[in-house]
């Protein structure tokens, strides 16, 4: 089995479709393959002149799986899948284009959209983390995001909550990461703080790639900051326990809901304390979505 993932260079859309690979790839009784095409390699006009032709030179072999996330890709999946029509097109976003014409459509539930027919509907987007349960106890991760559209970061509140953190957790190994979002002057505002010293300070520009989703393999419980949705359902996925560092919001909308949704089903805290975090069920979106792909 083959997969060509059609690629618009972004990394976060990139770790969406190797979740569902990689899934796949362990649930399949033959061996799967990953092909990842630019979609700078898949000119319009060249995808249209090879209809029909069930062949196109820029891939390495004929899929049977064509996934595709972000705007710029829907176009290039549908046009491939015309070129291949034996294969199935998954468009893992809410597509500008009728559901109907792909396959499968794979949309976080927050978008809104009801699960009928080719959609099938997702707690958050998809991502290759597996709980490999190797969690430490009483490590604890804090992972940082920044200002979006939807929060406004507060140096203030944060600084409170990770004194929180520290002071209820005493005993506890404490790691702290950032984002490329996060304020450059806040890390030395936080060194400064005596609680800060308690701290294993690792900024994002510092931590090779892949880095925070070892960290969470390890950490018995990750904090994250509100605004860093994906992080908040990669923390679950890895089977931590998931406390929330509020900050302000600007603006409600789904993706702000989802994450209240999260906190009815008790799935994520905002409690500064490990001893009332809970545990998590079994978050395996990636491997729910590939069994229903596979399912003859």
């Amino acid at each position: 089995m083959h997969i060509v993932y059609v690629s618009d260079g972004k990394a976060g859309h990139r770790s969406q479709a190797l979740g569902l690979y990689k899934a796949m790839q362990r649930q399949s009784e033959t061996g799967v393959t990953f092909e990842e095409a630019s979609i700078e390699n898949l000119p319009i006009f060249s995808l249209i002149f090879s209809l029909g032709k069930s062949q196109y030179a820029a891939l390495q072999h004929a899929p049977d799986y064509i996934f595709g996330v972000g705007s710029h890709t829907q176009l290039r999946v549908l046009l491939l899948g015309k070129v291949f029509s034996e294969a199935k097109t998954v468009i893992l976003m809410k597509p500008n284009f009728p559901f109907s014409w792909f396959d499968h459509v794979v949309i976080p539930e927050h978008d809104g959209v009801p699960e009928k027919d080719n959609v099938i509907l997702t707690q958050g987007a998809l991502n290759p983390i597996v709980n490999e349960r190797r969690h430490q106890e009483k490590r604890i991760l804090i992972a940082l995001g920044g200002s979006s559209k939807r929060h406004q970061w507060n140096d203030e509140k944060v600084l409170a909550v990770i004194e929180q953190i520290i002071e209820n957790n005493f005993e506890c190994e404490l790691v702290l990461t950032t984002s490329r979002r996060t304020p450059k002057a806040f890390l030395s505002v936080l060194k400064a703080k005596s609680y800060g010293k308690k701290l294993q300070i690792f900024p994002v520009e510092q931590t090779p790639r892949g880095w925070i989703f070892e960290e969470m393999q390890k950490a018995e419980a990750v904090w994250v900051t509100e605004d860093s949705v994906s992080m908040i359902y990669e923390a679950l996925t890895a089977g931590c326990k998931v406390g929330v560092i509020e900050i302000d919001r600007l603006k409600e909308d789904r993706i702000t809901q989802s994450v209240n949704k999260l906190g009815e089903l008790k799935l994520i805290s905002s409690s500064s304390q490990l001893n009332k975090l809970v545990a998590t069920i079994a978050f395996k979106e990636a491997e729910r979505v590939a069994t229903y792909l596979l399912a003859p």
